[in-house]
């Protein structure tokens, strides 16, 4: 049933109800994971022989939304796994190695290629975090960062949908933030990942809406993202 769901088909709010959702100034768009070992063709996922066709087409996306951010004053983090062998979990390691795949959760490793970020940099004035799994929040300084400048509502985009986007973006809700998931904005390897992924957060916590619906709302744009 997953394999064949479009993510077109899933319940996207009603664009003419953003505006009110994600005003700018109580705002923040998180861009999570955007980084060489998770997108770009020369890191770890990427030289595996993974299609990264979907995931540069959510960066495309990503790229205009954090640009119209930045004009119209909503809050921009920047969320990344750096990982190092002192901090690194055992039952992540356990769970590798009991699938017969020790040393896979080795990635991202601070001081290395890996954990750089990829076409997407934090600029003077963006919340930047460090974490060394999947939850953005957990283990980090985000949710203080956000309540410092009285963000109650984040926009989510990055990679993957079904692991560090989900994750984060329950997080979110957990800590009372409204949540919008930007659908055509994170990606996954897998198709019926992202668009089960999408489905289980709007079920749950989460609102969908496109790019160019997030546009519109924030600054009339009404072409094509």
């Amino acid at each position: 049933m997953t394999s064949s769901l479009s993510v077109d088909a899933l319940p996207h709010v009603d664009p003419s109800l953003l505006k009110g959702i994600i005003a700018p100034a109580r705002t923040a768009l998180l861009l999570i994971d955007v980084q060489v070992d998770f997108v770009s063709p020369d890191g770890v996922i990427g030289m595996a022989g993974v299609d990264m066709s979907g995931i540069n087409s959510a960066i495309d996306k990503m790229e205009t939304l954090r640009a119209v951010a930045k004009v119209q004053g909503a809050a921009v983090a920047f969320v990344r796994v750096v990982t190092r062998e002192e901090t690194d979990s055992s039952a992540l390691k356990n769970l590798y190695a009991r699938r017969g795949r020790p040393g896979q959760h080795a990635i991202c490793r601070a001081d290395e290629p890996g954990s750089d970020y990829y076409r997407l940099f934090p600029e003077d004035g963006d919340i930047e975090i460090e974490k060394v799994l999947f939850d953005g929040f957990h283990g980090t300084d985000l949710e203080e960062q956000l309540r410092a400048r009285e963000i109650d509502t984040v926009l989510v985009a990055g990679v993957t949908t079904d692991c560090c986007v989900d994750q984060t973006a329950r997080s979110a809700f957990h800590r009372n933030f409204n949540v919008i998931v930007v659908s055509d904005a994170c990606a996954a390897y897998e198709d019926a990942l992202h668009a089960g992924g999408l489905l289980a957060l709007e079920k749950n916590c989460a609102l969908l809406a496109d790019t160019k619906s997030v546009l519109s709302a924030w600054s009339g744009i009404s072409d094509e993202a």
